[in-house]
């Protein structure tokens, strides 16, 4: 496979385990597509073509400095310039794959987020109180992204001559769709319930190994589950805190979350909505690994770095 196929392969995974549906994808691209047709010729040079085609600013092709056949990759949650250099030093090394958004595909993440809305208004929070809530979220991460020196380890790419790509909301989205389907066919009554269930993960075993585990952030293992929700594992990052009460009022009584800030726990004490924060490193391996299992298929060698916890359901 080339990079170009690799990228396609990734996009269409992240689709087909998007929590919208086709069309609802498809609507908001042609939206995307008519406010591009709209702007002058100075401001579509600034515009981010890719966003026409490919509906996660997140994920993208972020150099290539040579385009061919890709036999052995080195992929890991983070790459920074580390990583670059030990692609370099470990030789044979085809392309370099984060999970993490760098560049562009950085500078861009707060984009991705209103897919949160969707989600949580399939959970039954009407979609302009999550729309309101979450608008004034993405501005403070837009904000936030900013000032940062996004584009670090981009350049230490091109000056390497290295391949390199990332990968970000079309792996959480399989993450996300591989640990709802695994609740749900559980139909787990307590909290100790879900979490036996969640525990026998592959990639949660390997992260209690590593003391970073799931752990109930709310609630006590006796406590009833409720309405499972899954609303925190994908949509580029944390929500708005505020959004739990309105959770709550939607009759959800348990969200999976990949993490957790201080904020979002006391918020959701208050709104009495149980928690299982499951992991941030071992969830984003999940997604990783379902993609990078169709890679392997194709007879790609796989070098995990970078805190990627491997693990290969290829057959």
């Amino acid at each position: 496979m080339r990079i170009q196929e690799i990228y396609n392969l990734a996009i269409e995974s992240g689709r087909k385990a998007d929590f919208r549906s086709k069309e609802d994808i498809e609507k908001l691209l042609d939206r995307k597509r008519k406010k591009f047709e709209k702007l002058s010729e100075k401001e579509k040079k600034g515009f981010d073509q890719e966003s026409l085609s490919n509906p996660y600013s997140d994920t993208r092709i972020l150099h290539v400095a040579d385009d061919k056949e890709i036999k052995k990759v080195l992929v890991g949650i983070d790459i920074e310039v580390g990583e670059i250099l030990l692609a370099k030093e470990l030789g044979g090394i085809d392309l370099v794959i984060s999970h993490h958004p760098l560049g562009r595909a950085l500078a861009d993440l707060h984009e991705v987020m209103e897919l949160q809305i969707d989600v949580l208004n399939q959970y039954g929070v009407p979609v302009n109180i999550g729309e309101g809530l979450m608008k004034e979220r993405i501005g403070e991460v837009a904000r936030g992204l900013n000032p940062r020196n996004n584009w670090r380890t981009v350049d230490a790419s091109r000056l390497l001559g290295m391949n390199l790509m990332c990968l970000h909301t079309v792996a959480d989205n399989n993450a996300a769709t591989f640990i709802r389907n695994v609740v749900e066919s559980k139909s787990p009554e307590r909290l100790e319930d879900l979490m036996s269930i969640l525990c026998e993960v592959e990639e949660y075993k390997k992260a209690i190994e590593q003391g970073v585990g799931p752990t109930i952030m709310v609630g006590n293992p006796e406590n009833r589950c409720g309405k499972i929700a899954i609303t925190e594992m994908t949509g580029g990052t944390e929500g708005s805190p505020k959004l739990y009460e309105r959770m709550a009022q939607a009759g959800i009584g348990t969200n999976i979350a990949m993490h957790q800030s201080d904020e979002h726990k006391k918020e959701a004490e208050a709104a009495h909505v149980n928690v299982i924060n499951v992991g941030h490193i071992s969830s984003d391996s999940i997604g990783m690994n379902l993609i990078l299992d169709e890679l392997e298929k194709q007879g790609i060698e796989i070098v995990p770095c970078g805190g990627l916890i491997r693990v290969s359901r290829a057959k």
